[in-house]
């Protein structure tokens, strides 16, 4: 059976003429530069096709001194990043000078964190980067600054908005956690568990089906994407004697997206939906809030999922973890996740580039 992976391997998809990913720093107090700097050292055993780090050149020679790294590091362009990635870690300086102790978060980075975010985006509109790729942001240092999005996800989705010719709706993100063993998409995301009942609506459900539908195929390279959708009670609500959402909420979604032929089979009970052998029969399962979603596939594949945003015009993928302030700088965070979202954006770009031409 056909699982949510794409089509042959990800490295294949970037050769020496393709465009570098761009690499945003994430919160600096964290260990997106470390697991930056350790995809980098990997870069030949892990199969990584060519990046650049968004940063400040300065910050990231000190933290690898800090970590007792052998890191060449090189002030680059995109455009020089893929010519000296093979002998160094192109950096690609934001003009943001940081100076930050790990494990220390604080609002006085929010500019360089947010201006790494809005130039990876910029370069890649631009046609100067092949994707997105972002390390872990703490949303609360960046509330703290007067940020006022959601969410990562949220941000970038308005970053993109002002890209597009006017008149076009602004885009809807869905976010998708995917590894090679499950990919599954939260509905709702970051809201209170409290509000989920009333922010779901059929709409929702039926518009987020259709985009992860489209960039299945479009993206993934799946040809029928197989599409199953959880119930948001237990045992999916019981027939109604555990709340009556799955029945006059997500049953009339999937009656719609099955008329519009879509394979998409539910309400189904989440607790039985996550096991091998359920696996084996969908591509992607759609939930109705954040947990129900994140918490099957980080139990199932931490270090290997990746976090990608379908429904935005250009590719963007990042680790499927936090900041992790804790172990900062100890030298002990695993790059697992941030090079599986590195191969799985240029596949992902490459794929759409091809059906485009």
């Amino acid at each position: 059976m056909t699982k949510a992976r794409p089509t042959g391997t990800p490295a294949a998809s970037a050769g020496s003429g393709a465009l570098p990913l761009a690499l945003t720093q994430g919160d600096p107090a964290g260990i997106g530069p470390e697991i930056a700097m350790k995809a980098w050292l990997r870069r030949k055993s892990e199969a990584l096709p060519p990046f650049f780090l968004l940063s400040d050149p300065a910050f990231i020679a000190t933290r690898a001194a800090r970590l007792g790294l052998d890191l060449p590091i090189a002030a680059a362009t995109p455009e020089t990043a893929a010519a000296v990635f093979a002998a160094a870690l192109p950096v690609v300086d934001t003009g943001h000078s940081v100076t930050i102790e790990p494990g220390a978060p604080s609002a006085s980075t929010a500019a360089s964190t947010l201006a790494a975010i809005d130039e990876a985006v910029a370069l890649t509109f631009a046609g100067r980067a092949a994707a997105v790729v972002t390390n872990p942001i703490a949303k609360h240092v960046l509330y703290a600054a007067g940020f006022r999005h959601p969410g990562h996800t949220e941000y970038l989705a308005a970053l993109s908005a002002a890209y597009l010719p006017a008149g076009t709706p602004a885009p809807l993100p869905v976010m998708t956690l995917w590894s090679p063993a499950l990919a599954v998409v939260p509905v709702t995301i970051h809201i209170a568990l409290a509000e989920v009942p009333s922010r779901l609506t059929t709409a929702l459900i039926v518009e987020t089906a259709q985009i992860v539908a489209r960039d299945l195929q479009s993206r993934f390279g799946i040809p029928a994407p197989r599409l199953v959708v959880a119930g948001l009670n237990p045992h999916a609500g019981e027939g109604g004697a555990m709340g009556g959402e799955d029945i006059a909420i997500i049953a009339p979604a999937i009656a719609a997206l099955r008329g519009a032929g879509i394979d998409a089979r539910g309400p189904l009970p989440a607790d039985t939906l996550f096991h091998a052998e359920a696996r084996a029969g969908y591509d992607a399962a759609l939930c109705m809030y954040h947990d129900q979603a994140l918490i099957p596939i980080k139990t199932i594949a931490f270090d290997d999922a990746v976090n990608v945003t379908l429904g935005l015009p250009i590719v963007r993928t990042s680790p499927d973890h936090g900041t992790a302030f804790d172990i900062a700088a100890r030298g002990i965070a695993r790059p697992a996740s941030l090079c599986a979202a590195l191969r799985l954006a240029a596949h992902l770009a490459a794929t759409e580039a091809a059906r485009s031409s």
